[in-house]
């Protein structure tokens, strides 16, 4: 009876790193999968063998790069990946283009679906993300809903699957790794050039495959009332280069651009950042930790993580410099004392889901 972890990208690694060290402590026969959908080895590989994880039992190499031709290239090597295995429960972690593939997968194949991080919603159809969450969410078995509000979304949809409040794994994630990030933040830090800065990202297709919006994020940066440090999504750098922006962003002086950080290197940018300006879930979440606790501007008209707004560590800006610029203003002259507690859990998330799991194995 063996358990079935499929990840694509770089967020659902780290997410289920905890997931996959806690089935190891306890002896559970389990199968890493990675779709390969990002196939960046800055985006993905490296995240697996910097948090020392086994390397996949089955890996892919996807030929398409459409999200269509990916779903559909996805569900046929996961189904022959299925059909040699034969597992008892499929774990998908988030919303990307690999858990639906790979949920469609599993449940056309009879296998129980455990979905983490499950019940997140932004209401914002333009979201892909939003889709397939949405849809695994009500195809599920176990619902692990981070918080909730996730479960009361969730109750709210009249999903059929059992519904667990488990926290989220990213704070069990930087509770395994904060170690790591204090080994190497001297010689991150060395790398850049301000000591008072702010961190942004930006990636997301809403945003960056709108050429409008792309130019709204540069003169965000252009005026910046403090140094920014960006580390350079390739999707993002693809489309500054097809609109011919790539130059108007590496002439700025006060931008310090980077390459796509590997994990420990983000978390002490992060650690050592001002504040933080980003499209990602994910940093909203981390910037909750205890160990982190920085203000973040939500690039983006919505977020899934209307815990990090409430608790008053996210603020959500929409993408218009006309708005975006007088709130940077406000937060860099205005000191206001963050929580000492993440509202995403209390770093045990990945023991509760186990627990779970083995559970249902087992009965």
């Amino acid at each position: 009876m063996s358990i079935l972890v499929v990840v694509g990208t770089r967020p659902e690694i780290i997410k289920m790193a905890p997931v996959i060290r806690r089935l190891e402590e306890k002896g559970l026969e389990y199968v890493f999968v990675h779709t390969g959908q990002h196939h960046d080895y800055e985006m993905s590989r490296i995240f697996i063998e910097e948090l020392e994880l086994p390397s996949p039992h089955v890996s892919f190499k996807l030929s398409n790069s459409s999200p269509a031709s990916q779903i559909g290239e996805m569900i046929i090597k996961l189904e022959n990946s299925l059909a040699g295995l034969k597992p008892s429960i499929l774990l998908v972690e988030g919303d990307t283009n690999t858990i639906l593939s790979a949920t469609i997968a599993g449940i056309k194949m009879g296998v129980k679906i455990g979905h983490v991080e499950a019940g997140l919603r932004s209401y914002d159809w333009r979201m892909p993300e939003e889709h397939n969450r949405r849809m695994v969410d009500h195809v599920s078995d176990h619902l692990f809903a981070p918080t909730d509000v996730a479960k009361r979304n969730l109750v709210e949809e009249k999903v059929w699957g059992s519904i667990h409040v488990t926290g989220n794994t990213v704070i069990d994630a930087l509770n395994l790794y904060l170690g790591r990030v204090r080994e190497l933040e001297d010689k991150v830090m060395g790398q850049v050039k301000f000591t008072d800065y702010i961190l942004a990202t930006f990636h997301r297709a809403e945003n960056v495959d709108d050429p409008n919006t792309l130019r709204n994020f540069l003169e965000i940066l252009r005026r910046s009332p403090l140094p920014v440090v960006l580390p350079l999504h390739p999707r993002t750098r693809r489309r500054l280069q097809e609109q011919g922006l790539m130059s108007q962003l590496e002439s700025l002086e006060k931008i310090r651009l980077m390459p796509p950080c590997g994990y420990f290197e983000f978390l002490a940018l992060m650690k050592n950042a001002r504040l933080l300006m980003t499209d990602s879930g994910g940093i909203q979440e981390e910037a909750t930790h205890p160990a982190i606790r920085k203000h973040v501007l939500v690039l983006r008209s919505s977020t899934e993580r209307p815990e990090a707004v409430s608790a008053g560590f996210a603020r959500v800006v929409g993408v218009d410099p006309t708005v975006v610029l007088p709130e940077l203003e406000n937060l860099l002259s205005n000191r206001v004392n963050l929580p000492h507690s993440s509202p995403f859990g209390d770093g045990k998330a990945s023991e509760r889901i186990v627990d779970i799991v083995s559970s249902d194995l087992y009965t």
